[in-house]
């Protein structure tokens, strides 16, 4: 079977105020079709690079990138986004903002893909509010619109960079199992970035733990927790193990 991702001796390094910042070195990694994935690191590691280039949005300086089989040589259609800020516009409401995916690519007729907006809109649990303009949406309301305008072409992979980032903490544990449940039953791939080790556990299957910048991988750890989770197993001696473990791996030196 072939990989859902294949990173292959990744470097990155771009300008930056008259100089460089070497932001990746010698990535390798894989993901099968249907994992969820999180990566952890420090601040400032290139996990948000690392996402940026399996997007297609920026061009590694050596290395190769590939998803779904295909070499990724610029922005491509195998991939949904989802950023920390919903990043909806202003004047268009739940229905239009979702439907923006659609407009901007060619060959997607709109009437197809206005049904499968309604279904999306069902399973995100916005029903009610699908004319709605972004302003009259909560924080955590918002950002399933933006998951679900990443969804309707229906990608095979779907790219997070800290998509809860900047939510209050009890709707961020809302949202969490919200999105257990989205990719048990969408079966997409997932990409995930967060600075939150304790959501990367509960949400994932494998674990990317990165070094210091220039970022490189310095360890896989596997969740072995059985699914659906929900928020309790963080109570659980076995959870807090995990946690433990990540966390230790990102102070290490080693």
């Amino acid at each position: 079977m072939t990989n859902a991702i294949e990173i292959k001796r990744c470097q990155v390094i771009y300008p930056y105020k008259g100089g460089t910042i070497h932001a990746l070195e010698d990535v390798n990694f894989s993901a099968r079709e249907g994992e969820f994935i999180s990566i952890v690191g420090p601040s400032g590691c290139g996990k948000s690079t690392l996402i940026k280039v399996v997007a297609g949005l920026l061009p590694p300086t050596k290395g190769e990138i590939w998803v779904n089989g295909e070499l990724v040589k610029g922005p491509h259609p195998n991939a949904g986004i989802v950023f920390q800020n919903p990043v909806l516009l202003a004047w268009r409401n739940v229905i239009r903002n979702i439907m923006l995916q659609i407009e901007v690519r060619k060959g997607f007729q709109k009437d197809v893909y206005m049904e499968k907006t309604m279904e999306l809109i069902r399973l995100a649990g916005l029903e009610g509010f699908e004319k709605r303009y972004p302003w009259e949406l909560s924080g955590g309301m918002q950002q399933r619109v933006s998951f679900c305008r990443a969804l309707i072409h229906d990608p095979p992979l779907l790219l997070m960079d800290e998509p809860f980032g900047a939510l209050d903490a009890m709707t961020r544990d809302e949202m969490n199992v919200w999105l257990q449940k989205i990719w048990i039953e969408k079966t997409k791939t997932v990409l995930f970035v967060t600075h939150d080790i304790s959501e990367g556990v509960f949400l994932s299957d494998r674990i990317l733990v990165m070094t210091s910048r220039p970022g490189t991988v310095k360890k896989v750890m596997d969740i072995d927790i059985p699914r659906p989770r929900q928020m309790e197993i963080k109570e659980s001696v076995q959870f807090n193990q995990y946690v433990g473990l990540a966390r230790r791996l990102m102070h290490s030196s080693e």
